[in-house]
């Protein structure tokens, strides 16, 4: 029963990120601060090159960081939400520790399509249960 419940868990916590032509899917993990990000699905963001490390775009609205850690040191792949600027990150190459950042997730494969020059213009949602 436990493996059913936590399956089921895990396909609620799917999303897809239509960058061009590609989706990219990504698994989140479940915290007050995912929760909070879900709830604002589906986002069209514009992404802009960060320190040509991660992808940024400010989001709608500052998302909760309750029982989130101090910070955290992103890997490639990773999404994060930076709190002190109210931004979405996705990583394309690795970053060292950051307080403020938490993890939401980590994208499941195709990163390499966000390592473009500038800005691209991505589409975020909840992937839809069966």
């Amino acid at each position: 029963m436990p493996t059913e419940i936590s399956t089921k868990q895990a396909d609620n916590m799917k999303i897809n990120i239509k960058v061009k032509d590609k989706v990219v899917t990504a698994t989140l993990i479940d915290s007050k601060t995912t929760q909070d990000f879900i709830a604002l699905l589906p986002l069209t963001l514009t992404l802009k090159d960060y320190a040509k490390t991660e992808k940024i775009s400010y989001l709608p609205k500052k998302l909760s960081i309750e029982d989130a850690p101090p910070g955290s040191d992103p890997a490639v792949g990773d999404i994060a939400y930076y709190a002190p600027w109210g931004n979405l990150a996705m990583f394309y190459r690795d970053s060292g520790y950051a307080n403020g950042l938490v993890i939401l997730g980590k994208i499941d494969g195709g990163i390499e399509a966000f390592n473009l020059p500038g800005s691209v213009n991505v589409t975020v949602e909840l992937v839809e249960r069966k």
